[in-house]
């Protein structure tokens, strides 16, 4: 296995991920990752001071989870500098790179292609995917416990998608007292919700059912709670917004209507960094053997 490898920017995951390399003998090249207090001097540790020497160091480059926040500069919080997708594209091309990051764009993808640039995306590996529901899951819990005045024991909670998130979420939720209801579309995953022990809800009686909950914690990827749905959900609800930019729930008409509406976006990275960091660890290993 190649035991070298060049890290551009990230979270507090990649500084965890970091250190795990280290500690795994891997030298290990950074940029973008400065203001990192926990990363301390080390033999295996280089700091590089420019985003060509980054590049230059390592045939493999790993980027950020998600990749960008503003589509523009890859996400970097430990960085006072705005760290450009295209520069870095631009050093990586035609040097026979392999770029691996978390939610690469398809215009991004677009640009690594033409810059013919082996490209892998960590939130589409099934493993590493799996694995981080985990930590989302109880990411949301702990979000709901903080922002409602209710236990979850006895509230009547709605998840909306049956998919990887949706259903750890609701065991979890389901384990600790909470009355579940599953929100799906398909009828093989009613099917699933009522084995379960769980109240299915299908799509087309959503409306109805909405004013029910006191707490809504969306995982669908795409806009389901639109300004007309919203108009049924009780004022003392809490939702809770898994899904990916554009979210799932139109949060200007929320605003509106005085409806409490949390965007909760990488969890993982922000309630469990270190488990997070052995995840993606497990995942690269998996790809580095692979390639």
């Amino acid at each position: 296995m190649n035991k070298t490898i060049s890290i551009i920017g990230g979270d507090l995951r990649i500084v965890k991920l970091t250190e795990l390399l280290i500690k795994d003998d891997f030298k290990v090249y950074t940029y973008g990752v400065e203001n990192a207090d926990e990363l301390t001097e080390s033999k295996n540790l280089i700091k590089c001071n420019s985003i060509k020497e980054v590049v230059d160091s390592s045939n493999i480059i790993l980027g950020p989870m998600p990749l960008s926040i503003d589509r523009k500069n890859l996400s970097a919080p430990f960085s006072e500098e705005k760290i450009d997708i295209d520069t870095v594209i631009e050093e990586m091309s035609n040097k026979n790179k392999t770029f691996i990051a978390g939610q690469i764009l398809d215009n991004i993808a677009e640009k690594l292609q033409k810059g013919k640039i082996t490209y892998i995306d960590l939130l589409k590996r099934e493993e590493l995917v799996v694995l981080n529901t985990i930590s989302t899951a109880e990411g949301t819990i702990q979000l709901a416990m903080e922002e409602t005045q209710r236990t979850i024991h006895g509230s009547k909670i709605l998840v909306m998608g049956f998919g990887r998130v949706g259903k750890v979420l609701a065991k979890m939720l389901y384990g600790i007292g909470a009355e579940v209801s599953c929100e799906a579309r398909k009828d093989s995953d009613i099917a699933w919700i009522k084995a379960y022990g769980y109240t299915p809800v299908h799509l087309s009686e959503l409306e109805g059912k909405l004013g029910e909950y006191d707490i809504i914690i969306n995982t669908i990827p795409f806009l389901i709670l639109d300004e007309n749905r919203l108009n049924y959900i009780k004022k003392d609800c809490t939702v809770i917004d898994l899904s990916s930019n554009p979210g799932g729930v139109d949060r200007k008409a929320a605003r509106e209507k005085n409806l409490k509406v949390i965007w909760a976006l990488s969890l993982p990275g922000k309630v469990a960094p270190l488990t997070s960091a052995q995840f993606i660890q497990e995942t690269l290993y998996h790809i580095l053997k692979e390639m």
